[in-house]
């Protein structure tokens, strides 16, 4: 597993991470816990270094379960970054520093922890980013030694233009891939230029970039990719990168004859998003432990050669742009 820096003053990461939300089991047919566990495992294992989860994911039942699998662990360390900002009470206008410091307490329990690797801002409103009063917050709080770093989550090219503009940020966390491409042009060259690391998320924009989707495929009632395709329940962008299913579908169809010999289309787009030198790390979830290795499998695949990435922006400008709904 190949590593990078989350920014210029961070931590080293491995390239592919590990996304926990599904360890929550909000969403889809649940995870047992001992496959959660045995998920957790086999990323370590293959070089996983960095795991990403939530507050909310699962009302702490992820990072609950991240907090005994690293009890137990003894292997290479694992950085372990989680968020803060819509739980009950909090999301969309109860933000005090008081309602932050619990957070933050709460979760340092939950993982077993003296302090947070990294705490994240999790998607919260514009207007709190820009009046930046959290940041203050963040800032003390680090001070206090309660967290080692700051980032935030965030929904739109604006909001990250935001974040940079705070002191002592140190990551962002993006949903960028190659149904959404717009944030390569601005918001992650001012991340570089700044020394701000970037976490991608969703880079199979919710599976249909693993080209094993069909226009009739189902999914279970409580997942996401059911109950929040027209943005029902939060930002439709989190669900198919935005993209109505059957156009994400089809536009997913239409790229499989680009694939280089032996490439999987899941493993092109990881690799695309892994070819921008700004990024730090990848989390795509894994609900089962053979999705993790084909996951870990793309930090060994070569760059894509240049005529591709070419095809593959004009691809984007052409056909899939004017699809997109919801904050971007």
């Amino acid at each position: 597993m190949k590593t990078r820096q989350l920014g210029a003053n961070g931590f080293e990461v491995s390239e592919v991470g590990l996304g926990c939300w599904q360890l929550g089991s909000d969403w889809g047919s649940g995870l047992r816990r001992d496959i959660a566990l045995e998920i957790l495992e086999t990323a370590a294992q293959q070089g996983v270094s960095f795991f990403d989860t939530a507050d909310v994911y699962g009302q702490g039942r992820s990072e609950d379960l991240i907090g005994q699998f690293l009890r137990h662990h003894d292997g290479a360390p694992i950085r372990v970054a989680t968020k803060f900002g819509r739980g009950a009470g909090v999301y969309p206008d109860g933000y005090t520093e008081d309602a932050l410091r619990r957070g933050v307490d709460a979760s340092r329990e939950r993982l077993g922890v003296e302090a947070l690797d990294l705490l994240q801002l999790h998607c919260i409103p514009t207007d709190v980013l820009r009046d930046g009063v959290i940041f203050d917050w963040l800032r003390k709080l680090q001070d206090d030694g309660a967290i080692r770093h700051f980032g935030a989550s965030v929904e739109t090219v604006e909001e990250g233009l935001l974040c940079l503009e705070q002191n002592g940020l140190q990551s962002l966390q993006v949903i960028f891939n190659l149904f959404r491409q717009k944030l390569s042009s601005e918001l992650l060259p001012q991340a570089a230029a700044r020394g701000v690391g970037i976490i991608v998320r969703l880079p199979l924009a919710s599976g249909v970039l693993s080209g094993k989707f069909r226009v009739d495929s189902q999914f279970a009632e409580g997942d996401h990719r059911s109950f929040n395709r027209d943005g029902a329940a939060f930002n439709v962008g989190e669900t198919f990168a935005g993209i109505p299913f059957e156009t994400a579908v089809a536009l997913a169809d239409r790229l499989k004859p680009m694939l280089p010999e032996g490439v999987t289309l899941a493993g092109l787009a990881q690799r695309w998003i892994l070819d921008h030198p700004a990024v730090s790390t990848i989390i795509p979830g894994a609900s089962a432990p053979d999705q993790v290795m084909r996951n870990v499998s793309v930090s060994d695949l070569a760059p894509l050669p240049e005529p591709m990435r070419v095809d593959l922006a004009a691809f984007y400008e052409a056909e899939v742009k004017e699809h997109i709904r919801g904050p971007y």
